[in-house]
Parts: structure tokens; C-alpha cells; sequence
């Protein structure tokens, strides 16, 4: 889901569909949450959609971006209704072959035009917007996600954060020169990404307009893996009793403000209003 770094390239000449397909395609998203630092992603995710589907007695799930079905596929088996939608006939083909009740199609954040209005109870976008790079273009499948949503739905969006991508490949992998000069972070040490980087990565603000622009309220903004990217080998070394600990740590302060912008993933849960 995420590159902890600013990918370094020159554009080439295919779409970046098709750059995002090869990357996908080699890529295991499957396997990184199911390691030590994307568990956390997973189970922080995992507990707050829980959450808000008490909301509803028989709730209609729509997984956008839905990659090999890490979420949809365990909801499903939970007994919920769901319906997955994903870019990538790699990654589709790897829900699909999971043989579970999901519902899965090939399509794009932002034009869901197979589902009608007021479709679904919940709406994860939990991939694409890492993959979007201008704010309209963000913004759309915002309002895509809000359309197909109930009156009183739940919109979970996850983003990767400015700060985890500078802190960690720009001064810990010491890129820092390299990226100003190539003009991938401006005097402030804002991210600039284009297509050919494949990620895109925001700021607590600009999370703000987009909610905003596309007239959602917002109930709770999350970190989804708080620090536990910066800690890969420390909690891979943990025993498990300590691992369980720092589990229970960051679900305790995921929430804190303080916490949520150097997190790697942060999840803004909203809401399409009655």
C-alpha cells in the first residue's frame, strides 16, 4: 500500500496505469499485512470499522481499491455483505481466487457508475488515494464514495503521510539534497509526486479541504500504524508478549493529534450526511 520513500525516476512513456499494474504486480500486499508492522495497519483499520458497522443492523460494504481482498475478504467471512472494487487484474484475480462471498469487480475510484446512489452502509477507500495526484482528482472519489453511500453512511479513507515519507527517505536514507533538487520537496518540505512516482502523499490540512470540498462530515481521524513502520525490526524482535504490548500502546494514542501526521497511513472516518 504504501513506499516508505519518494520513488526517483524519470517519466517514461506508458500510462501510469500501466506503471502501477508492473508495480502491483511484483509488489506482496498480502504479505505486508500480515507482518508485524502492517498488523498493526490492519487491526487498528480493522477494529474502528467494527466500530461504526454497529451502526447498522444488515450493513452493505463497498471496498474500493480493494487490492487481494485483505479487508473485504475477512469482513465477508465474518457473514457482511460485500462488494469489492480494484484497479488491478493482478491483485483482482488473487481476491477472486480466494473463492469467498465478495462480490468483486475491475474498476476505478473514480467513477463507480455500476452502483447506484445510496447503495452502500459503509465505504472503504483504502488504497486509492495514495495513487491520486491532484487534489480534483482526490476530491472525485471522495464524491464518488459519498454518492454511492446511504444518507448517514460511513466513508473510511486512508492516505500516506507527508512526514513518514520525508522523515524516513529523504534524512534517514539521506536523500534529502537529491529530492530538492529534483524538485520533489518543496522550501517547506511538502512531497511532490507525480504519476511516475506511483504514491502521492498529504498533509493533516490538505485531508481537511478535501473533506470539506466534498461535503462530508468528518466523526474521527486515526493513525492507522502510528510508529510502527519507523520500528520494523524492533517489533519484528520483540517477543510476542511485548509485540501484544505495543499493540495495545498504539491503540491507546492512535487517536492522539499529536500522533497522527508523522503516522505512515492515517484513516479519516466520515460521514455522508442526512
Amino acid at each position: 500500500m504504501v513506499l516508505p520513500f519518494i520513488l526517483l525516476w524519470p517519466p517514461g512513456k506508458e500510462e501510469s496505469v500501466t506503471e502501477l499494474e508492473k508495480y502491483y504486480n511484483k509488489f506482496n500486499e498480502e504479505k505486508r499485512l500480515s507482518r508485524r508492522h502492517g498488523n498493526v495497519e490492519y487491526v487498528t483499520s480493522m477494529k474502528y470499522i467494527h466500530k461504526y458497522l454497529e451502526r447498522f443492523s444488515s450493513p452493505a460494504i463497498l471496498d474500493v481499491g480493494a487490492g487481494t481482498g485483505r479487508y473485504s475478504v475477512a469482513l465477508a467471512k465474518e457473514g457482511y455483505d460485500v462488494t469489492a472494487v480494484e484497479l488491478v487484474k493482478y491483485n483482482l484475480g488473487i481476491l477472486k481466487a480466494k473463492k469467498s462471498t465478495v462480490r468483486a469487480y475491475q474498476g476505478n475510484a473514480l467513477k463507480l457508475s455500476r452502483f447506484a446512489d445510496n447503495s452502500f452502509d459503509v465505504v472503504l477507500l483504502f488504497g486509492p488515494m495514495y495513487h491520486l495526484f491532484t487534489f480534483e482528482d482526490k476530491k472525485r472519489a471522495l464524491e464518488e464514495a459519498k454518492r454511492v453511500a446511504k444518507e448517514g453512511g460511513i466513508v473510511f479513507v486512508a492516505y500516506c503521510m507527508n512526514e513518514y515519507s520525508v522523515i524516513t527517505h529523504a534524512f534517514k536514507e539521506n536523500y534529502a539534497k537529491q529530492c530538492m533538487e529534483q524538485g520533489k520537496l518543496t522550501e517547506d518540505f511538502q512531497t511532490v509526486s507525480s504519476p511516475e512516482d506511483l504514491y502521492d502523499y498529504v498533509r493533516l490540512e490538505e485531508m481537511d479541504r478535501l473533506k470539506d470540498a466534498a461535503g462530508l462530515k468528518r466523526l474521527q481521524v486515526i493513525a492507522a500504524d502510528g510508529p510502527a513502520n519507523y520500528l520494523r525490526p524492533v517489533l519484528n524482535a520483540m517477543d510476542e508478549e511485548t509485540y501484544q504490548m505495543f499493540l495495545d500502546y498504539h491503540l491507546a494514542t492512535c487517536e492522539r493529534k499529536e500522533l497522527l501526521g508523522a503516522s505512515a497511513h492515517t484513516v479519516d472516518i466520515l460521514q455522508k450526511e442526512v
